[in-house]
């Protein structure tokens, strides 16, 4: 009796084609892409986040609810609202060329425009237990085959990520499964990496952050996933950021962020978010914000 193939997550370059890796993405539910930031800008934004993360180490993190506590679980260094925090962020990952294609050929086939849903640095300490397997996508209601892709989500490695130190569990093909399949254990898949490396995945791709088993090693990684732009975002960008800061962005950060309006209109849909019944990313540029 011939044994099936083991899972394995397609392994891409950020060279290659937003083509190929966003074919790659839609079939197999994730895919790892290899140097998505190079050694500079990755000695750059570690050196940027220390710091925060430093910081992060010595207060209590405060949680919504009980369930959120537990999932991100004690031996964590969280930072939040890096767009805040971080101006490499802004400048050089959030309008990263693969994250935009990405939402160009994928999100906005159910949308005008697409949002940054959130961006978090999460270190998982010696010890971290292994979150329970989820799908991002289950924090909105389900839109229905006409909606199928309502998130892209991403965690950049910026260190090492091995199974031992909690690489993000991947389950490729997950995202074609029925709601209420789960998976064997030999359909789990550690997302290896080299640091600058990143594992991009659907929203509705069965994933989860891993067990950290080692005695002294720290797994550091950064969240970023975005959302159709009329959907509510988990982290509140609003609130996150200082209006004095979103005035200094470019259009295509205050869009990402969620400031512009959503003119669905050419597709059948409403205008979501209008300032006295104007977009606000053009009153940003016209001084009235």
């Amino acid at each position: 009796m011939v044994q099936p193939m083991a899972p394995k997550i397609p392994v891409l370059s950020a060279n290659d084609s937003i083509s190929d890796i966003s074919g790659a993405l839609l079939e197999q539910g994730g895919i790892i892409v290899e140097n998505f930031l190079s050694a500079d800008l990755l000695q750059r934004f570690n050196a940027e986040l220390e710091p925060f993360v430093a910081e992060a180490d010595k207060k209590q993190q405060g949680f919504v609810n009980k369930g959120y506590a537990a999932f991100y679980g004690p031996a964590m260094r969280h930072v939040l609202a890096v767009a805040q925090k971080s101006d490499i962020f802004i400048d050089e990952i959030l309008c990263h060329p693969i994250f935009i294609g990405l939402g160009d050929s994928i999100l906005k086939a159910s949308c005008e425009s697409y949002q940054l849903n959130v961006a978090h640095v999460l270190e998982r300490k010696p010890g971290a237990k292994a979150q329970i397997l989820h799908r991002d996508h289950i924090v909105w209601p389900d839109l229905g085959p006409k909606h199928p892709n309502r998130q892209i989500s991403s965690v950049i490695a910026l260190s090492e990520f091995t199974k031992e130190m909690g690489a993000t569990l991947v389950v490729p093909g997950s995202h074609k499964w029925e709601t209420d399949r789960y998976p064997q254990p030999d359909e789990v898949v550690a997302a290896e990496m080299e640091p600058g490396s990143a594992v991009i995945y659907l929203g509705g791709t069965i994933h989860a952050g891993g067990s950290n088993v080692t005695q002294d090693k720290f797994r550091r990684g950064m969240h970023v996933s975005y959302c159709l732009g009329w959907l509510r975002t988990e982290e509140n960008n609003y609130l996150s950021l200082s209006l004095d800061r979103v005035r200094k962005l470019s259009r295509q950060a205050q869009t990402l962020l969620g400031y512009a309006a959503h003119d669905g209109l050419a597709m059948g849909l409403g205008y979501l978010g209008a300032v006295d019944l104007s977009d606000p990313v053009e009153l940003f540029a016209q001084g009235k914000l």
